[in-house]
């Protein structure tokens, strides 16, 4: 099971990948980054993520609607993260613009669910379908800690 060095490595052999950085979005903090960076401060970057980020992780319309009651509790007692309450009620935030797209992959972990993986693609170079596969791939294998 990979750790951080080695995602954000595998990250970036993807095609037309600019930068890639792990996030904790409570914090605003990049707990590693490879590559470049929108603007060239990637502490900036993971900062201004990270608002995306608790936007829309908090966010009472972005939340899940498969629940047994409109506060997304399920019949086992497991909150509207699933079964553990420790799922992201968002899987990925994707972002595009002229020249690139922003990936964001939620990491579901066993304590808080409070990172995500940040990856920065060249829009004529990348492939986006691609990128998200492999990125929901790599944050399910990433081991933290």
């Amino acid at each position: 099971m990979p750790g951080i060095d080695e995602s954000l490595l595998e990250a970036m052999r993807l095609p037309g990948a600019r930068g890639a950085s792990v996030v904790d979005w409570i914090s605003g903090l990049a707990l590693g980054a490879v590559g470049d960076a929108p603007g060239g401060d990637a502490e900036a970057t993971a900062a201004e993520t990270a608002e995306l980020a608790r936007l829309a992780t908090e966010s009472g319309v972005l939340a899940l609607t498969g629940g047994d009651d409109a506060t997304g509790e399920t019949a086992d007692g497991g909150g509207p993260g699933g079964p553990s309450g420790k799922e992201p009620p968002v899987q990925d935030l994707i972002i595009t613009n002229a020249d690139s797209y922003h990936l964001l992959r939620f990491v579901t972990t066993t304590f808080d669910s409070t990172v995500f993986v940040h990856l920065w693609l060249d829009r004529s170079e990348g492939n986006l379908a691609l990128a998200r596969i492999r990125l929901a791939e790599m944050a399910d294998r990433l081991v933290l800690g």
